[in-house]
């Protein structure tokens, strides 16, 4: 396995939204001209972390995930400003955590770690696309989640906007991006994210 991670800085924004919602409609978002039909993916997440919570409290998430177009290794360390780096490596031939993870992870914890959360989704998924290339994906999410820990099930249904290479790269150019698809999504009946992330949903956060 490579020891060397991709690396992404993601800029998203998640919502609730019922289970019966329909889609939104993107017409009035600025910069976009086209959305893609909808890529279907099966995502199965199982979370890891120390018996004291090390890697939440710090804001971090380690996963190993199953299914779609970055499937593998993943940290997500903390948040800085609007974004957070992603670092991802190949699932390899094991599910142990690989060295290479193990080695980024020690500058929060070198304590053993343990099963936390599964974490499946049935995950719809669009391109938000412009003159320049994809602006944003959007993507509707059917989540059931256990909390390892507990055996406590949990199903909800939440929407994401990630923001894409052809995305703007200043500061009010996003906000007004934003402004606009919060607009389309209240207009669907979807309402801003009760939750920061899917694994403190799954933990009952």
């Amino acid at each position: 396995m490579t020891t060397e991670p991709s690396r992404t800085v993601e800029v998203e924004r998640k919502y609730d939204v019922d289970d019966a919602t329909h889609l939104p409609v993107w017409d009035a978002v600025p910069g976009v001209d086209g959305v893609t039909s909808g890529e279907h993916r099966a995502l199965d997440a199982r979370y890891l972390d120390t018996a004291d919570a090390a890697l939440s409290h710090a804001g971090v998430a380690l996963r190993r995930r199953t299914g779609g177009p970055d499937e593998g290794w993943h940290i997500k360390g903390p948040r800085e400003g609007d974004g957070r780096l992603e670092l991802g490596w190949p699932l390899g031939d094991s599910d142990a955590v690989p060295d290479a993870v193990t080695t980024v992870i020690s500058r929060w914890t070198t304590d053993p770690l343990t099963p936390l959360a599964r974490i499946r989704n049935d995950r719809t998924a669009y391109l938000l696309t412009g003159p320049a290339g994809v602006v944003a994906e959007f993507v509707d999410d059917r989540v059931r989640a256990t909390d390892l820990r507990s055996g406590i099930e949990r199903e909800w249904r939440e929407w994401e906007m990630e923001l894409g290479p052809a995305a703007p790269a200043d500061a009010a150019g996003r906000e007004e991006f934003f402004t606009a698809v919060e607009d389309a999504i209240a207009a669907a009946g979807g309402r801003s994210a009760a939750s920061g992330s899917k694994l403190a949903r799954a933990l009952g956060f």
